[in-house]
């Protein structure tokens, strides 16, 4: 028999289905906005055997702009971060992919970080034109079954796409950072280390959240992964640009624990226990928890309400001032204060 009589004929691919293209064309035009990076703390190890292996400090990030700021997650440099660095010291390297195919490597610099969110923001020195910044969505609008891509570099695999739906919404995801997040996006695409920090992409190409965690007890994707929500990076990404840092807004005060409130015949309100001198609380008025001469106790001030939102509270034995509070979302100052 010859080698001719023993070759099956092989067929021409064709197009591709309609779906098909649609996620081809997706992955092309969004895998120039996806980055490797790498703690530069963490030295990863030269693989001469071939295995495939967990490079430690390995993650993805995004372009989030035309000016060089990449976003990731927390941890993915927390090594880095938890060396308390300053603004603008390098903690990472960042890999981009260039239009040609070839990876360029640059500095990344710190920008900002907030671990409340397990987000944040490098700053690296490349040309406008390797820069692709993604296109960011809109999270609050999702639906539990739509369809949705991750890129990302998991175990080292560069630019990786893998597709799935959203299986659940409002999800309280606890990051590696290791802080929980509220209103998390979970799916069914396969997330696995390296993918952290990487783009969820809706089926328009959008960024509909920043992959940060699984479920698995192999460490590898076992089905379940979650994303922070394109609606808290929106809040947190472009104040760690402006600021540094995220800014909330705070009483500055200490409010007395349950047990030591019902102590104190105080039902369902924050009764205050201190109030630092110098703080915003303080310039407004609010009174702490004292001692009297005589050794009793005079109650504080408490707060039966955060922006118009009511804390319900009993009637108190003690007659002490009540206070209903306002305060702007990420301001550090209130913006009203009133005794009822």
């Amino acid at each position: 028999m010859t080698l001719k009589e023993v070759t099956p004929p092989v067929f021409p691919s064709g197009q591709l289905l309609p779906n098909e293209e649609r996620i081809a064309q997706l992955f092309e035009k969004n895998t120039y906005s996806v980055v490797n990076i790498f703690d530069v703390t963490l030295r990863p190890t030269l693989n001469v055997t071939g295995l495939v292996e967990i490079p430690e400090g390995n993650g993805s990030g995004v372009v989030w702009d035309g000016k060089g700021h990449i976003v990731t997650n927390f941890h993915v440099i927390g090594s880095a971060l938890s060396r308390k660095p300053a603004e603008g010291q390098v903690v990472a390297r960042v890999n981009i992919l260039a239009s040609d195919g070839v990876q360029k490597n640059f500095e990344g610099k710190l920008v900002g970080a907030d671990r409340a969110k397990d987000l944040a923001v490098l700053k690296i020195e490349a040309s406008e034109d390797l820069l692709k910044p993604i296109n960011v969505g809109q999270s609050s609008f999702l639906k539990v079954g739509q369809q949705c891509l991750a890129i990302g570099n998991p175990f080292g695999f560069d630019h990786t796409l893998t597709v799935g739906v959203i299986s659940g919404l409002n999800r309280d995801i606890f990051s590696q950072a290791g802080v929980t997040i509220g209103g998390g996006i979970q799916t069914d695409a396969a997330i696995n280390p390296g993918n952290s920090g990487g783009p969820l992409l809706d089926s328009k190409g959008n960024l509909i959240g920043i992959n940060t965690a699984i479920i698995t007890q192999t460490g590898t994707s076992a089905g379940v992964g979650f994303a922070i929500p394109s609606s808290t990076v929106l809040k947190i990404v472009p104040q760690l640009i402006q600021y540094g840092k995220v800014v909330r807004a705070g009483l500055n005060v200490d409010i007395a624990p349950d047990l030591v409130a019902s102590q104190l015949n105080v039902g369902n309100g924050a009764l205050v226990l201190q109030v630092p001198g110098n703080s915003l609380a303080a310039k407004a008025g609010i009174l702490p928890t004292t001692r009297g001469f005589a050794g009793n106790i005079i109650l504080g001030d408490i707060i039966v309400a955060v922006n118009n939102k009511p804390v319900s509270f009993s009637c108190l034995s003690i007659p002490s001032r009540i206070y209903l509070i306002c305060a702007e979302p990420n301001q550090d100052h209130l913006t009203c204060l009133k005794s009822s």
